[in-house]
C-alpha cells in the first residue's frame, strides 16, 4: 500500500535556519483549502506523519480542496528528549524553535497559500500536542484552530528540573496561559479561535494531562471543547488517523 495517493499534491522545501542552527525541511501536502501545521511526534521527523498513513487518512479532505497541511520536523531530539543536553540549552533550543515557526514557517505558509494573513491550524499527537499548543497560545493572531491529540502541556514535572528562565517559562503553556492579562490577547483567543483537546483513555495514554490543561483554560474562561474518545483507543497512530479525519469532518467547518 501506497503511504499516500501518488496523485496527492505534494511539495518538499526548506532551509538552513539559523534560530535553530540546523537545516529545517518542510512537506506541503494540497494545494487549496485552510493550511494546516501538523508537529511530530517525540523524536519522529516530518515524514512520519506520512510513514504511519495520518496523511492518508485526511487526504481525501486535501483531495476536496478542504485543507492544506504543511508538516515540519521538531527540535525535541536536541533539547527536551535528549538527556546528555542541560536544561538551559533545551530550553533555548526550544525557544529557537517556537521563533522559527513563529517568523519562518509561518510567512512561507501564507506564501504558498497566497494570502499575507492567513490564520492557520495547528495540530499534533503526543509531543507534537504539547507543540502545537504552545504556538497556538504564544500567537493566536497567528493560529485560529488547535487541535491536540494526546498531548501534555506542562514541561515542569518530567523535564525541567526544577529550573525556570524565560526560555522555559513562555514556552510552557501551563506556566504562562494562568497569567495571559492582555485583554487584546484574551479576546482573540476566547472570540476568535476554536481549541480542542482530546485524548484517548487506552493503553498509554494520559487523559489526566488533557483535563487538567482544560481546567486551566476554563480558569481563564476560555471555551475548549475537551473530548476524551474511549478506552479502546490506545496511544498510536490509528487513533490519531481517526481524531484528525473525524476534526476535519466534523468540527473544524473548514
Amino acid at each position: 500500500m501506497d503511504h499516500v495517493d501518488p496523485n496527492l499534491p505534494r511539495n518538499d522545501f526548506g532551509w538552513y535556519s539559523h534560530r535553530t542552527g540546523k537545516q529545517m525541511p518542510i512537506v506541503q501536502y494540497g494545494t487549496s483549502g485552510h493550511p494546516l501545521l501538523l508537529l511530530p511526534t517525540a523524536q519522529s521527523d516530518l515524514y512520519d506523519c506520512e510513514r504511519f498513513l495520518l496523511i492518508r487518512s485526511i487526504q481525501h479532505h486535501i483531495f476536496a480542496g478542504r485543507v492544506t497541511v504543511f508538516s515540519i520536523n521538531s527540535v525535541n531530539a536536541d533539547a527536551w528528549m535528549n538527556d546528555k543536553v542541560p536544561v538551559p540549552v533545551a530550553a533555548r533550543r526550544q525557544a529557537g524553535y517556537s521563533a522559527y515557526v513563529e517568523q519562518e514557517v509561518v510567512p512561507h505558509i501564507r506564501r504558498c497559500v497566497g494570502d499575507a494573513n492567513a490564520r492557520i491550524g495547528i495540530t499534533g499527537a503526543s509531543f507534537g500536542a504539547f507543540h502545537a499548543a504552545n504556538l497556538f497560545f504564544r500567537r493566536p493572531d497567528v493560529f485560529d484552530t488547535l487541535v491536540a491529540m494526546s498531548g501534555f502541556y506542562d514541561l515542569i514535572p518530567s523535564y525541567t528540573q526544577g529550573l525556570m528562565s524565560d526560555d522555559i517559562y513562555f514556552n510552557n503553556p501551563m506556566s504562562y496561559i494562568p497569567n495571559i492579562s492582555d485583554p487584546g490577547v484574551l479576546d482573540i483567543i476566547k472570540n476568535h479561535t476554536q481549541i480542542h483537546i482530546v485524548s484517548g483513555q487506552g493503553a498509554y495514554e494520559a487523559p489526566n494531562a488533557s483535563r487538567r490543561f482544560s481546567s486551566a483554560l476554563w480558569a481563564k474562561g476560555i471555551w475548549n471543547n475537551l473530548d476524551l474518545w474511549g478506552h479502546d483507543m490506545r496511544h498510536d497512530w490509528p487513533t490519531w488517523h481517526r481524531m484528525l479525519d473525524f476534526y476535519i469532518s466534523e468540527k473544524l467547518g473548514w
